[in-house]
């Protein structure tokens, strides 16, 4: 029986969709589910940053750290659109770490990675510089240095495109409900959202990839077997506008850990993360009270004026998969991912063909990925392949390290080019709204608009603020449904985009109802 797939994958977030891409460039048949929207769990709740972790230095990460920071600026190039060079300013607090345990771990991040084209770690005097002005006058010295800033969710939608553009099926609102093995194939009952029942697919191989579903995976496959993740949920805030600078700022706190505060979508301010264990619903992820109150305290203790919580315009909360590597505290727990190559089941008697300790990788057929990073995915991706490798034999050479993602093949520091060129392209374009369109879709900005001369060419407006460039047109809205899986309103204004923070409630059920008609056209 010839199956439908080699390699397929449960689970729509950054680790599914840079598996399906890497298989798919190597040839392999690839197919991906996820129960929602692509990046509507994890991935898309994260502080967006592409970043080696350098608070992860102090719990002898060092693996991880290097890893990560070799992948800083080869995602850098890969996608310049949606990722770009950040400064940090680390203030230094008297009474918290001293300032030579600081300079160290700096002196670590900048060179234990490699860094060719981000400016290294520098010295500065908050009191003559405008990154001082917004923080208390006791913080007199800071730290700056170099991380990137990734638009996640868009990060993860690029990965599946071109997963597709060399061959995967990608199927979003569809659930694994069902995984039998049966004469070395799987056979997988799929249910699509509002068709009335399953139907069935085949593969070699399933690369489980569902986050913090990892474990309901497992269970579908094994009943009542151990639980491998521990769920982490880290929450942040988002405020008006708290300075006037591009940079951002890394706060040390009383408690070991530290907040970001960091510029978001030109007219706010990005606080975050906490980290603290959950074991709720996992359709259910919110931000509590007590998380709020730590981010605001975190944040005034820095900032001359107090953060309160009138201040907050949205907030958002997700769950970290991590593996449980028995930490005692939750910011201890590793941000390294885990790859476990699985044995199966015998068709024929329900037991396990295999001993734990012994996996005969020509019998095991499922691929199990806990934890990880947005900053590493390329990397967990390539690893995940040398295990699918040694399954079903290799079909093609590791391809990721050079290839750009969709939009993105113009020269990492070509952004402001790019903008050139597409405003004298489109010249009805305001700058603030090419500005906007070139960093969400790159060269791609050409496919959107076609042969658009004019803003009435591009359809419907959905509402925003022409002054931002955070205008929504039909044309954007029918790309996004066409190229990018978009369904419903919430997959355009927050996922594809952070426009949900300019559209209001009616303008939003008019995009509601627009998409519903083009769905069924």
């Amino acid at each position: 029986m010839n199956p439908d797939y080699d390699v397929f994958v449960i689970g729509g977030g950054i680790n599914g969709c840079g598996i399906a891409r890497d298989a798919a460039g190597r040839g392999y048949a690839v197919g991906l589910c996820e129960m929602n929207d692509l990046a509507s769990g994890t991935s898309s709740w994260s502080t967006k940053l592409i970043h080696g972790g350098l608070r992860y230095l102090e719990f002898f990460e060092f693996r991880l750290v290097r890893e990560a920071l070799k992948e800083r600026e080869l995602l850098w190039r890969s996608a310049p659109h949606i990722i770009w060079p950040l400064r940090f300013i680390l203030p230094h607090h008297e009474g918290l770490r001293p300032a030579w345990l600081l300079r160290v771990g700096l002196f670590l991040y900048d060179h234990i990675g490699g860094r060719d084209e981000l400016p290294a770690t520098r010295s500065l005097l908050l009191d003559s510089n405008e990154v001082g002005k917004p923080l208390k006058k006791q913080f007199r010295r800071a730290f700056e240095y170099s991380d990137c800033w990734v638009n996640d969710a868009r990060l993860v939608v690029l990965n599946a495109r071109d997963a597709a553009d060399r061959g995967a099926k990608i199927m979003t609102r569809t659930r694994c409900v069902g995984l039998e093995q049966n004469e070395g194939l799987w056979h997988i009952q799929l249910q699509e959202k509002d068709m009335p029942g399953p139907r069935t697919v085949t593969a070699r191989m399933i690369v489980n990839a569902a986050g913090p579903w990892v474990d309901r995976v497992l269970n579908v496959q094994s009943p009542g077997r151990r639980q491998q993740v521990r769920l982490v949920q880290g929450s942040h805030i988002v405020v008006k506008k708290l300075f006037n600078h591009d940079r951002a700022y890394i706060f040390q706190n009383a408690d070991d850990r530290i907040i970001f505060a960091i510029p978001y979508e030109n007219d706010f301010t990005l606080i975050g993360t906490t980290d603290r264990d959950y074991e709720g619903d996992l359709g259910e992820v919110k931000i509590s009270q007590e998380e709020i109150d730590y981010l605001c305290r975190a944040a005034s203790e820095y900032f001359e004026k107090p953060v309160t919580q009138d201040q907050i315009v949205w907030t958002y909360s997700g769950v970290r998969p991590l593996f449980d590597d028995g930490a005692s505290k939750a910011q201890e727990a590793t941000r390294d991912y885990v790859i476990r190559l699985a044995p199966v089941k015998s068709a024929t008697n329900g037991k396990n063909t295999n001993k734990k300790e012994k996996i005969n990788t020509k019998e095991a057929r499922l691929l199990n990925i806990f934890g990880g990073k947005l900053t590493t995915y390329r990397r967990l991706a390539e690893e995940a392949l040398e295990n699918i490798e040694k399954v079903l034999g290799s079909k093609g050479p590791a391809w990721t390290h050079d290839a750009v993602l969709p939009g993105g093949d113009f020269p990492a520091t070509g952004y402001e080019e790019q903008v050139r060129l597409t405003m004298s392209r489109y010249p009805f374009l305001s700058e603030p709204l090419c500005r906007r369109l070139v960093r969400a879709y790159g060269t791609r900005v050409a496919t959107l608009l076609g042969n658009a001369a004019s803003v009435e060419d591009l359809g419907q407006q959905f509402g925003g603020d022409e002054a931002s460039g955070t205008t929504l047109a039909a044309a954007e809205v029918s790309y996004l449904m066409k190229h990018e899986w978009a369904r419903v309103a919430d997959d355009v204004l927050w996922r594809r985009s952070k426009l949900g923070l300019s559209i209001t409630g009616i303008q939003c059920d008019e995009l509601e109802r627009f998409m519903s008609d083009q769905a069924v056209r």
